[in-house]
C-alpha cells in the first residue's frame, strides 16, 4: 500500500483525532507528541484535506486574513514604496 492509498483509506475520525492532537499537542491519552509524531501527522493532515479537498478555511493552520487582506500585513501584497515612506493609514493609535 502507498502513502496516497493510505491516506485517501483514512477514517474520517482518525483525521480529526491526529488533527486535534496536533492543536493540542498531546494525544488523545495525553502523551505529549514528539516533534518527529507532530511532522509526520502534520504532513498526513495536509495531505489528507488536500486529497479530500477540504475548504481553504477549514484546513489546518489557516490564517483568516479579514481586514488585513490587501493591506501591508498581507504578505501577498508588494510594497513599491521607497524606503522610509510610510503610509499613516496602516497604523492605528492605541491608548492606554
Amino acid at each position: 500500500m502507498t502513502y496516497e492509498e493510505l491516506i485517501d483509506r483514512l477514517d474520517p475520525n482518525v483525521y480529526r483525532s491526529l488533527r486535534q492532537s496536533i492543536e493540542l499537542g498531546k494525544w488523545p491519552d495525553g502523551r505529549k507528541l514528539t516533534p518527529e509524531q507532530r511532522e509526520i501527522s502534520l504532513e498526513a493532515v495536509i495531505y489528507y484535506e488536500n486529497l479530500h479537498n477540504v475548504p481553504e478555511q477549514e484546513r489546518v493552520g489557516y490564517l483568516d486574513r479579514g481586514s488585513k487582506a490587501g493591506t501591508a500585513c498581507d504578505p501577498s501584497v508588494q510594497r513599491n514604496r521607497s524606503e522610509g515612506d510610510v503610509d499613516p493609514d496602516q497604523f492605528v493609535e492605541v491608548k492606554s
